[in-house]
């Protein structure tokens, strides 16, 4: 990894509509480990110089060990969440991920730390058409930003554009190369989010079958 220090953020705002539970609390590694949150914070803790959780509810996690910031814009979506962690930050880099990917890569976090800079955003990009859930092939929130990159994001959000593909084709982009997915990822698990219930079903069973 270069000398430079990262800040890390976690987009943790959503209010889990299509869940029906808060899936921060989620517990699946089993009732006396870690919730799906604490988890995540503790995979950039060993990664970045500063935590940061942008959430709406910030006084029901007051015991976690890192900085949390209230989203400066709740009704943002994803962009206000990113917006208000770029503000924060301390650092120039920022490695942005959402509070709930259960299989994130350390290893795959660390060699995207280590791509050489400058640029805006370092984003991996999916080559498989079923690889992906967005019709961008992009994983914007498994990404590193720069965090000056909130003053183009600002704009955007106060003429009202919400689409965070949009934003990163505005921003000189470099992208993740496939064989580093495959070296560190060849399961293709780093990026699964959970949205419902058979998203978390699916993670259970991922788990069951490949124990970490």
């Amino acid at each position: 990894m270069q000398d430079a220090l990262y800040s890390g953020i976690i987009l943790a705002g959503g209010r889990s509509r299509r869940m029906g539970e808060d899936k921060r609390t989620l517990r699946l590694w089993g009732e006396s480990a870690p919730t799906l949150l604490e988890h995540t914070c503790a995979v950039l803790a060993s990664l970045c110089a500063e935590v940061i959780v942008v959430l709406n509810d910030p006084e029901a996690w007051s015991s976690l060990p890192v900085r949390l910031v209230r989203d400066s814009l709740p009704n943002g979506g994803v962009l206000g969440g990113l917006y208000s962690g770029l503000l924060a930050a301390q650092h120039e880099y920022c490695l942005v991920v959402g509070a709930d990917m259960p299989f994130l890569k350390a290893d795959l976090l660390r060699a995207m730390l280590a791509h050489p800079t400058p640029y805006e955003v370092l984003v991996p990009r999916h080559t498989a058409a079923d690889a992906t859930r967005n019709h961008s092939a992009l994983e914007p929130l498994h990404a590193i930003y720069r965090r000056d990159c909130h003053t183009r994001l600002g704009e955007m959000l106060a003429n009202g554009e919400r689409r965070i593909a949009t934003f990163i084709e505005r921003l000189a982009a470099v992208f993740v190369p496939p064989s580093l997915l495959a070296e560190h990822d060849p399961q293709g698990h780093a990026f699964l989010n959970l949205n419902t219930p058979e998203d978390v079903a699916r993670a259970r069973a991922i788990l069951r079958d490949h124990p970490a």
